[in-house]
């Protein structure tokens, strides 16, 4: 008798490897496994080889790089948004091209179902479903996490050992951690209280500050409508420009966060993050759009930048909110073209300089030594108008306090 088939998204890692098995054992499914190389490295092939050494189908492992970057990372990058004012969503923006191709995989392999390892405590299994939902209304959901009776890891060890699967050991690095071109989180185990400092021999993508070069390292970023495509006079693909920014961000300890967050479910969690080209790229953006952008648009798209991050956050790429948003930000980027000098030291990012082709910037009009254009008489009646509400305010205060009755 065939079996039905479900798309499993599939890291390798112990909780995907227990979920590819009782997939198999539990709901009975024949399993097709999906590994995205979003900038993994040589983990995503190894996964695809245990995978169907541990009974999957089938497996693919996709090349995802440039698509993640070109499409997802920087129309987002476009915005500037950053969750709860710090966040650079790197977890985020990777979900909705993960559940976005698991969709197309389970077309092609007439799957009735997809699955993922994300917990039911989480904000990634809203993301994954959200996003099949949203491109394959019917698709059947399979969320083991919120079904299966294990309790926690030493469950998932020991039905490991019992059907033979081979697991990694986390007894030297007890914390998990998602990984891609755009950064590295670490959640979970001794991260969990707030009060800990993160060990040292955690990070992987930045050096400690303390330990970076004592020299400062000078950066020049390109932009050319909106996107980056430039590093230090060399054009680069977006995958490989991101690359870039990680190397030389990273080499200076640029880029680490560490954030108490609101998750979408309701509660709050402690990740710690390594986004050291995202962050060279985030304020070299910002120093072009200093020049570029007029004031009240600025304004105005720093506002709606928070709304943008918390759809991405709670997975909601593909809802209409966020398209339609988007359309408003890439309009606004068309004129971010110019470069932008950083200056790196050990953690820091400084902007050094910007230049525009286009820039709003008019040194004769601003400068103390030339007014240009500008009649600085002018300025009295500007402010004259702008303050007489507040004129009227205090007087009718005064003659409300003059009518007062004494106090006895």
């Amino acid at each position: 008798m065939t079996k039905e088939k479900i798309v499993l998204a599939y890291s390798g890692g112990l909780d995907t490897s227990i979920i590819l098995k009782w997939l198999q054992t539990d709901r009975e499914y024949d399993v097709v496994c999906f590994t995205a190389d979003l900038g993994q490295g040589d983990e995503v092939e190894e996964a695809r080889v245990k995978a169907l050494n541990t009974g999957a189908v089938a497996a693919y492992a996709l090349d995802l790089r440039e698509e993640f970057v070109r499409d997802y990372v920087f129309p987002m990058f476009r915005t500037s948004a950053l969750y709860e004012g710090y966040y650079l969503l790197g977890t985020s923006i990777a979900r909705p091209l993960i559940a976005k191709k698991m969709v197309e995989i389970a077309e092609k392999e007439g799957a009735v179902a997809v699955s993922h390892g994300a917990t039911g405590k989480g904000n990634d299994q809203v993301r994954f479903e959200m996003t099949a939902y949203a491109l394959k209304p019917d698709i059947v959901t399979v969320a083991p996490w919120r079904d299966w009776t294990f309790q926690g890891r030493a469950d998932l060890e020991a039905f490991a050992h019992e059907h033979g699967i081979p697991v990694p050991t986390t007894k030297k690095d007890p914390w998990s951690t998602d990984a891609n071109l755009l950064h590295i989180s670490y959640e979970g185990g001794i991260l969990e209280d707030p009060w800990a400092e993160p060990p040292a021999h955690m990070f992987k993508l930045t050096v400690d500050p303390t330990e970076a070069p004592s020299e400062p390292e000078y950066v020049d970023v390109e932009f050319l409508n909106g996107d980056p495509v430039a590093i230090n006079g060399e054009k680069l693909s977006p995958a490989a420009l991101l690359a870039k920014a990680n190397e030389l961000g990273g080499k200076h300890g640029v880029g680490r966060l560490d954030l108490v967050e609101n998750r979408f479910v309701g509660m709050k969690s402690r990740g710690v993050y390594e986004t050291p080209g995202g962050t060279v790229l985030y304020h070299a953006r910002r120093a072009v759009e200093s020049l570029t952008l007029d004031r009240e648009v600025l304004h105005q798209r720093d506002q709606l930048a928070p709304k943008y991050a918390e759809l991405v956050y709670n997975g909601f790429w593909f809802a209409p909110e966020r398209e339609a948003l988007q359309v408003y930000f890439d309009h606004v980027a068309q004129s971010v073209t110019g470069t932008a000098r950083l200056k790196l030291y050990r953690g820091n990012v400084i902007v050094a300089g910007r230049k525009a082709p286009q820039s709003l910037y008019d040194k004769d009009l601003v400068s103390f030594e030339a007014g240009g254009d500008y009649n600085q008489h002018d300025a009295g009646a500007f402010i004259k108008l702008n303050a007489l509400r507040m004129r009227v305010q205090a007087r009718v205060k005064a003659k409300a306090d003059a009518k007062e009755p004494a106090q006895v």
